[in-house]
């Protein structure tokens, strides 16, 4: 098969997140808004699934080019090479979208780029008459913007946030691809405490256990391309091999959860066992305001509440105020809070050392950087 185009998509401000570990992985990346896209060969495919964090999702690109008229696209995608990767049994779905453009119906555009595929694959199969579709799942995707269409298949199936440990959640549970970014934004290193005071179901502190001991956040899950026959079974079977050889199961870690809810304890610590971190983390019942440790230099990552619920932002607020004082002489440790609350420092009670603008979902929050001192070098 020899190189293929891929998309890393990311969420809106982590995409150079995402590009740093596609560079970790080994492979050079351009960046734009949205998605991260690297050349590579096929067992790429397998990689990238298993070992992104903060992606969301791998699509292969099979094709762009500009098209205002239906003529013009169907023309195009039929053009393009669907029968190198879309086997003659597969399902392949198409989905869309379109921003900014002529082409603006996406159901229009969708149902034109089937027929495209569907007369590719007739040529390419020498078929006639339908396909059945009984196969592996080759889901296409046709974006456009601008007027530029970008063609792509799924390589991942589900999202690569659903990692497969989630036995039970709350009413706003954190993405397990955001928790990763705010874990990979911050100064940690396996070998300091590491404390989420706002646990609720465990997500901030599982995903922490799992960079601390260098697991691949896929590794207990499938992906819609371990049944495309052109990227073989030996390039899935060599990956997950590189996930097992790579983990460091022996890694100590000192990593805890706190919540005020009792229930989310439960659910935490239900779901820190099915990740397998039962005897790693620990999940205890406290409020922010009783937070105390004599250790050093430790990282404290909290999604608290935002208080964008009616009623609840006089809570909130007291809460924050009791988080500054609580931290205050944690003069060694690093905090790094994510809130869409726009006086947050003026209520912690200090200015951060820096701030990102991240999106929760569609709240648009700020990541506030607060940095502790060094520990002092050893000689």
């Amino acid at each position: 098969m020899g190189q293929v185009t891929l998309i890393a998509t990311a969420a809106m401000g982590i995409e150079a997140v995402v590009a740093k570990e596609v560079q970790d992985l080994g492979y050079d990346c351009t960046v734009e808004n949205g998605k991260v896209t690297f050349v590579a060969d096929e067992k790429a495919i397998c990689r990238a699934n298993l070992w992104l964090r903060t992606a969301d999702r791998i699509k292969l690109k099979i094709g762009e080019f500009k098209a205002t008229t239906f003529d013009e696209l169907f023309e195009k995608t039929k053009a393009l090479n669907w029968g190198q990767f879309i086997p003659e049994n597969a399902e392949f779905p198409v989905i869309g979208k379109s921003v900014k453009s002529t082409l603006y119906s996406v159901s229009d555009c969708q149902s034109i780029v089937k027929k495209a595929v569907v007369e590719n694959l007739k040529r390419h199969y020498r078929k006639e008459g339908w396909f059945e579709e009984s196969g592996p799942l080759c889901r296409i995707e046709v974006a456009i913007l601008k007027d530029i269409v970008t063609l792509t298949i799924d390589t991942s199936g589900v999202g690569l946030h659903k990692r497969g440990y989630r036995a039970g959640q709350g009413e706003a549970p954190l993405k397990e691809t955001l928790a990763a970014t705010l874990i990979k934004l911050t100064n940690w290193t396996p070998d300091k405490p590491f404390i989420d005071p706002f646990c609720g179901s465990g997500t901030i502190p599982i995903e922490a256990a799992m960079i601390g001991q260098n697991i691949a956040p896929g590794f207990n899950r499938d992906f819609a391309s371990e049944n495309w026959e052109w990227i073989g079974k030996s390039n899935w079977d060599q990956a997950r091999q590189e996930v097992e050889d790579l983990a460091n199961y022996d890694q100590p870690l000192d990593i805890q959860g706190f919540d005020i809810d009792h229930r989310m304890i439960n659910i935490a610590t239900e779901n820190a066992e099915e990740a397998g971190f039962a005897d790693l983390i620990t999940f205890k019942q406290m409020q922010v305001s009783d937070f105390t440790t004599n250790k050093q230099y430790g990282v404290i990552v909290g999604n608290p509440p935002y208080g964008e619920r009616l009623g609840e932002k006089k809570e909130v607020e007291q809460m924050y105020k009791a988080m500054g004082r609580a931290f205050a002489s944690l003069d060694t440790w690093s905090i790094y809070m994510l809130t869409s609350h726009p006086d947050f420092e003026k209520l912690f009670g200090k200015p951060a050392t820096k701030k990102r603008k991240l999106f929760n979902g569609f709240i648009r929050t700020d990541y506030y950087q607060y940095w502790g001192k060094r520990p002092p070098r050893t000689k």
